[in-house]
C-alpha cells in the first residue's frame, strides 16, 4: 500500500505488477479508483457552467454522451484532465483526478456561486458512490454482460448507462478506462461496492490489480498523468490534447486560456509532448524528478522526460517527455540521461501498444 492523493491504495497485489499488466491485456482486471472525485451539475444551466471551465463542445454531447476534456486557466494551463457525461437523467456527470480533487471542487463551486448570484440556474452535488474500473479485452465485455439486463455490444466507447449490475441497482456503467482496453468505470453505491467488487472476482479471470500494473498501462497506451505529463505550466497544444477542443469552442475562444492556446496553434508551440522507446537502462521517472532529454548535440536545450518505465508488452523502455518542436518528429534520435550516463532513445508515435476501444456497429 502507498500514499497516494491522501488516498492508500495497493502498489500491486499478490500476482506482481508484470503479471498483472499482462493479465489485463490477455484477460481481465479489476481496478478499485473511487479515490477519483465525481460530481453532478444539476440545472438548466449547467452546460454553460461546464463549458465556462472547460475547452470540450459539451453542448454537443447527445444523451448518454461522455467526452474527456480539459479545465484550463487565463495562462492556457491545464488545471486538470477529467469526463464529462451527459447523463439521460437531467445532469451532467464529471469524473476529475484525485490529486486535484480539491482545487476543482473550489474551482467549480466558485464559478457556480457567480452564475448562481447572476441569476443562473445551476448547482453542484458530490457524490460518495465507490468507482470500479474493470478492464481488458475481450474478457471484460464477456464477464460485465453475465450480470446485466442490458446489451453491451450497444454502449460505444465513452458511453455510459445507468442499470443493475449483478443485482445492484443504481450503478452507472461508461464504457471507458486508463489502460488503453476495452473497459468500463461503474459508479456503485458506496454501501454495495464491496458486494459488487467480490462477484466480479468470483470469476476466475478476473484479477485484483493497483497502482503500478495501471501506470505502466496508461503510459503505454499514450495516456497522460496529471501531475508528471501535464500541469498547469503545460497547454493543451503542447500536450498534444487539441482534438480535446470543440470546433464551435475554437470559434467562439469562450474559454480560460482561449487566445494564448488558439495562439499556439497558429505559431505552432516551441514544445510538444512525444513518446519514447530505448533500450538499455529503463527511463524510470519519479514525481518530481525528472530526466532531461535532448537531441543529439544540441545539449544546450535540453527537454524533459515526464513518464517512464519497462513496458511488460514491448520488451523495450518506453517514456513521453516535452521536446522543442523542431525536434518532435517520430524517428528523431534523441540523447537521454540515466543516471549520469547518456544513452539514444527514438521519437515513436503513440499510443505504444494499439488500443481496444469498443465501437458498436
Amino acid at each position: 500500500m502507498v500514499p497516494f492523493a491522501g488516498w492508500s491504495l495497493p502498489m500491486h497485489y499478490g500476482q506482481g505488477h508484470l503479471q498483472s499488466h499482462l493479465h489485463t491485456r490477455r484477460s481481465c482486471s479489476l481496478f478499485d479508483v473511487s479515490h477519483m472525485l465525481q460530481t453532478r451539475v444539476y440545472g438548466r444551466d449547467r452546460v454553460r457552467f461546464m463549458e465556462s471551465l472547460v475547452v470540450g463542445d459539451i453542448a454537443e454531447l447527445k444523451l448518454g454522451q461522455g467526452t474527456l476534456t480539459l479545465v484550463t486557466n487565463e495562462r492556457g494551463g491545464i488545471v486538470d484532465d477529467l469526463i464529462v457525461t451527459n447523463t439521460s437523467e437531467g445532469h451532467l456527470y464529471v469524473v476529475s483526478n484525485a490529486g486535484c480533487a480539491d482545487k476543482d471542487l473550489a474551482i467549480m463551486r466558485d464559478r457556480a456561486a457567480e452564475l448562481q448570484a447572476a441569476g443562473s440556474d445551476v448547482h453542484l452535488e458530490v457524490s460518495d458512490n465507490a468507482l470500479l474500473a474493470l478492464q481488458g479485452s475481450p474478457s471484460m465485455a464477456q464477464v460485465l454482460q453475465a450480470g446485466l439486463s442490458d446489451d453491451l455490444t450497444k454502449l460505444s466507447f465513452m458511453n455510459s448507462i445507468t442499470t443493475t449490475v449483478f443485482g445492484v441497482p443504481g450503478c452507472r456503467v461508461t464504457r471507458c478506462g486508463y489502460t488503453g482496453e476495452d473497459g468500463v468505470e461503474i459508479s456503485v453505491p458506496a454501501g454495495r461496492a464491496v458486494e459488487l467488487a467480490e462477484q466480479l472476482l468470483g470469476v476466475p479471470e478476473v484479477w485484483l490489480a493497483g497502482l503500478a500494473a495501471r501506470d505502466s498501462l496508461r503510459l503505454e497506451a499514450g495516456l497522460c498523468l496529471y501531475g508528471n505529463d501535464i500541469d498547469e505550466t503545460t497547454t493543451p497544444a503542447e500536450a498534444g490534447l487539441m482534438w480535446t477542443l470543440g470546433k464551435r469552442r475554437r470559434a467562439a475562444m469562450d474559454f480560460p486560456g482561449a487566445d494564448i492556446i488558439i495562439a499556439q496553434v497558429k505559431e505552432k508551440p516551441k514544445r510538444k509532448r512525444v513518446g519514447l522507446t530505448s533500450v538499455g537502462p529503463p527511463i524510470q521517472v519519479r514525481a518530481g524528478a525528472a530526466s532531461p532529454c535532448s537531441p543529439p548535440r544540441l545539449l544546450t536545450s535540453p527537454g524533459t522526460v515526464t513518464s517512464g518505465c519497462p513496458s511488460p508488452s514491448l520488451g523495450k523502455n518506453i517514456a513521453m517527455g516535452y521536446v522543442e518542436t523542431a525536434h518532435s518528429r517520430a524517428g528523431t534520435v534523441l540523447t537521454v540521461e540515466v543516471r549520469k550516463k547518456q544513452h539514444p532513445a527514438l521519437i515513436t508515435k503513440m499510443p505504444f501498444v494499439p488500443t481496444q476501444y469498443y465501437m458498436a456497429k
